[in-house]
């Protein structure tokens, strides 16, 4: 008798999620044509709909961009990564996951190998939708010097992410500041690289979660932050120590200590090598040193620019094969140069052998993510966003990052419940856009035509109003920074002409004046003034800081300067309170203010915090992160530099009035009986332990930050003057001691030695522990002994401590 039963056909070996992952991959790559190889190495930037008449994004495109005809054609061949499916126009969060799923089922269902899609958002100050939280930005993330609170908030953000289909995000940015005029300051979690790849690994463990199962993405690798003149996308001029031990330190902590998902290289070039055409730094530092297993994915249009702008490739051909060689993995945000790479297979500029170990990257992130196990059906349940979690967790991280600067005659904190008339005064008290940074989505979509809900921003006004009920405000706005916020943009990156002197557009700062004597009158009729001054937001010069809108001047743009001194002049006790993305000089009037406030972009809770902090239901703990220059001529400052940086004699014009990690308490503390372990540890595995006392001196609870720093005594290189190298948030309440424990690796000691590789050299190091860089209560020397040695790849990156309470 014969079977009849027909034979069951057996699913591809790719798509059982028993097999290992590199059989997946393997199977997968052998069953793909060059089309489909090819389209897993770019984006599509889109407008998605529900109905899945889906649509290229319109308006200005980077380069050149997909053309529908184009993006319809090809998404058959299926696509790599789906750019910003939500943060691209004003979308309903549910109807925008919809949208996403529509689409994500069309490549899985009806392409012929069925493979998702990555989809990207913007998330550095919370995921970049309508919907989302925002929360307040890097810098002032980094001024609360708590690594806990960074991944706490990077953990909320994971949250809603991961709820509207996101599998990456673009984010943390760890540029390490030097310049304070560059735009993107705002963006950067300070100016010393130890806190910044401590904060950045924090923040990267709490978006990607212990599995990794959403990408982080490091950016902008490398050096982004310290361009000519602090100008958006301008040249890089370092040597190869300073890169590794200052800007490269960050990412090598974030890729080691935390296992970051993605790496993306920066817009400039260094002594004329354009990071994405970079094989130095995307293959031999980033995988071959490092160990870097995730995927590098372009800044977008960057690797147009290597063709547009810097002319090392002829055509968009030639870009693709010098950024795919060098180590690039994925086009962003389209398909601009990608799309080419047919024609530089049939020039012989790549290999087909190359383009496979790409490809390979790529569709193995995406089975480690478990793509290829997901429906893509539509939830039961509406996403979630602005949860009493997340937003409790912005309003934490908004209160923990205002620092005080000055506090004249002990004015704060204001008791609430005193009834005085307050008179609040500025262009950021009431508008709800100062609370934003750069890549905060109402910031970033400015659209005349769309009407924003910002209801859910807390200004400052808003806050002072609910904590001093018991006072009279008196409301002025006193003159604008940006009288209309335009639509689109000026500039963008693929946008450039030769001519150095070709037409400028006019600033949109505003100058008039005709606001400031009533807001000076209401001054003079109040007990107290509180001015909010600082900067608007906005991308490639909509703004007064952010991304492409740099400055040439440490002043408070417009016309806030005379404003303040108006007030001041009255001599009505004035609070400045400064928010935004950069710290400004006030002209001298700070001896003159009653107060001295740096608010930072606090995001949607700030303007509450702002009004707790005040009133003393807050205790401030923020400490900056950058250090103010006394002058602008002194830039580029930062409290790190060479002990020749101020010049000889030193210049008039160089200093920070405000340096790294100074802020004020509402109480005092003392720093007390120093103690070390042992003064002596060897080069090979040593540590040093170094321990003191904290005591809370003064009448009120507060929180201290005590911080170590390092100075080698002599090195093979000059070394800088001070170093971070420890620090902790220390509570106490009233008449209570701590004793903090610091356990400093030897390994930390290290630098890039004359060979280029970071050694540890034997020698005496000054330890100096303080309050700030430059306010130091306790000071010894350590040694370290035996011979000088290389760091290999794996180096103990961050000190320990400990706080015990004594009784």
């Amino acid at each position: 008798m014969n079977d009849t039963t027909p034979t069951p056909v057996s699913a591809p070996l790719y798509k059982d999620p028993a097999q290992p992952l590199d059989a997946r991959v393997h199977d997968l790559l052998a069953r793909m044509s060059l089309d489909e190889k090819i389209a897993q190495l770019h984006a599509f930037w889109l407008i998605l709909s529900e109905d899945g008449k889906h649509r290229v994004r319109p308006g200005t495109l980077f380069i050149e961009g997909t053309g529908q005809q184009s993006f319809e054609h090809r998404l058959a061949h299926g696509v790599g990564q789906i750019t910003r499916p939500l943060g691209t126009h004003s979308v309903e969060a549910g109807s925008g996951l919809r949208a996403l799923n529509r689409l994500q089922r069309f490549l899985r269902n009806e392409t012929r190998l069925g493979i998702p899609a990555l989809a990207h958002e913007e998330c550095l100050v919370g995921l970049m939708t309508r919907d989302a939280t925002a929360f307040p930005s890097a810098l002032a993330l980094s001024a609360s010097w708590n690594p806990e609170l960074v991944e706490s908030v990077a953990q909320q953000i994971r949250h809603e992410s991961q709820q509207l289909g996101c599998h990456q995000g673009l984010a943390p940015v760890l540029d390490v500041s030097r310049d304070v005029r560059w735009g993107r300051t705002e963006e950067t979690f300070g100016e010393d690289p130890y806190l910044v790849g401590v904060l950045a690994t924090r923040y990267v463990r709490g978006l990607q979660g212990p599995r990794r199962d959403l990408l982080a993405t490091l950016k902008h690798f490398v050096g982004h932050s310290f361009s000519e003149g602090a100008r958006n996308h301008a040249p890089v001029h370092v040597g190869w120590r300073e890169l590794s031990d200052v800007f490269l330190l960050p990412f090598e902590m974030a890729v080691k200590q935390a296992n970051a998902g993605s790496v993306m290289p920066a817009y400039h070039d260094i002594d004329g090598e354009p990071c994405h055409a970079s094989r130095q730094l995307l293959t031999d530092v980033l995988r071959t040193r490092w160990g870097f297993d995730g995927l590098v994915v372009a800044d977008y249009s960057g690797v147009s620019l290597l063709y547009q702008h810097h002319r090392v490739a002829a055509d968009a051909a030639d870009a693709a094969a010098l950024s795919f060689n060098a180590g690039l993995d994925v086009e962003l945000p389209a398909d601009d140069c990608a799309r080419n790479l047919r024609l530089a297979l049939d020039r012989g500029a790549i290999t087909p052998a190359r383009i496979d170990e790409i490809v390979a990257r790529v569709l193995k992130e995406k089975f480690r993510l478990g793509l290829f196990e997901r429906s893509f059906e539509d939830p039961a349940e509406p996403p979630l966003l602005r949860s009493p979690a997340s937003v409790a967790a912005a309003r934490e991280a908004a209160r923990q990052s205002i620092v005080v600067l000055e506090n004249r005659s002990g004015i704060l904190p204001l008791d609430p419940s005193v009834a005085r008339r307050i008179a609040v005064i500025g262009p950021t008290a009431d508008d709800p856009m100062g609370q934003l940074s750069g890549y905060s989505y109402h910031a970033h979509f400015i659209d005349p035509d769309e009407a924003l809900d910002t209801g859910h921003i807390v200004t400052p006004l808003q806050g002072i109003a609910r904590v001093f009920a018991a006072g009279q405000l008196h409301h002025e706005q006193g003159c604008w920074i940006l009288e209309h916020r335009r639509a689109g943009s000026p500039v963008f990156p693929g946008d450039l002409r030769d001519d150095a002197n070709a037409p400028r557009q006019a600033s949109p700062v505003s100058l008039r004046t005709d606001r400031i004597p009533a807001a000076a009158q209401a001054a003079r009729t109040a007990d107290l003034a509180i001015v909010c001054v600082g900067d608007l937001a906005g991308l490639f010069q909509r703004g007064t800081v952010g991304e492409g809108s740099d400055t040439d001047s440490l002043s408070l743009p417009g016309v806030q300067q005379q404003l303040l001194e108006a007030i001041v002049a009255t001599g009505t006790p004035t609070i400045a309170v400064l928010s935004g993305g950069r710290p400004y000089n006030l002209g001298g009037l700070e001896d003159r203010l009653a107060a001295f406030v740096m608010a930072f972009a606090g995001g949607q809770e700030g303007g509450i915090a702002l009004a707790e902090v005040l009133a003393g239901q807050v205790e401030p703990s923020g400490r900056m992160t950058l250090s103010t220059p006394i002058n602008v001529g002194a830039m580029p400052c930062y409290y790190n530099h060479k002990l020749k940086s101020g010049g000889t004699p030193i210049a008039l014009h160089f200093g920070s009035r405000y340096p790294f990690g100074h802020g004020l308490s509402y109480t005092r503390f003392d720093y007390r009986s120093l103690q070390v372990g042992a003064p002596k540890a060897p080069t090979e595995d040593g540590e040093f332990e170094i321990s003191f006392e904290i005591a809370n001196t003064g009448s009120r609870p507060g929180v201290e930050v005590a911080q170590l720093y390092v100075r080698d005594c002599q090195a093979s290189v000059v070394r800088p003057v001070r170093e971070l190298k420890a620090f902790r948030r220390v509570q106490l309440d009233p008449g209570q001691r701590a004793r903090v424990r610091f356990h400093l690796p030897v390994d930390m000691l290290g630098f890039t030695g004359m060979a280029g590789q970071r050694i540890v050299e034997p020698g005496l190091f000054d330890i100096a522990i303080g309050a700030s860089s430059a306010d130091i209560r306790l000071q010894t020397q350590v040694e370290a002994v035996g011979e000088s040695r290389i760091l290999g790849r794996t180096w103990r990156m961050e000190s320990r401590s400990q706080v015990q309470p004594i009784k």
